[in-house]
């Protein structure tokens, strides 16, 4: 079963280590712990790591967040992985900073 992890962010220097960008940064941290680096592809730069038999494919849309649904949309169909494998890392300004929420939408 293939699995997608998209982190959500926006490119460019001005916004690299901000709270917005917590989606590209926890992506970051996946690759370096499985030992693997992003490579540039369409719309995005992708990562593919292993985890309990599972491959899991990491993206990080090279778009602007506003137009990462393109991405998401390329790399859902392109890998052929439903919605239900898809787990989207974006931060959320009404959360209090260090708490998570998970939903299914």
């Amino acid at each position: 079963m293939k699995y997608l992890i998209v982190g959500l962010g926006n490119i460019g220097p001005e916004y690299e280590l901000t709270r917005h960008n917590i989606g590209f940064l926890i992506l970051d941290k996946l690759a370096d712990d499985n030992d693997t680096r992003f490579q540039p592809a369409r719309y995005a730069n992708i990562a593919n790591i292993k985890y309990r038999g599972r491959s899991i494919q990491l993206v990080k849309p090279t778009t602007f967040m506003n137009l990462s649904g393109k991405a998401v949309n390329y790399w859902m169909k392109e890998l052929k992985i439903t919605k239900e494998n898809i787990l989207v890392i974006v931060d959320d300004i009404a959360l209090p900073f260090g708490k998570i929420r998970l939903r299914a939408k």
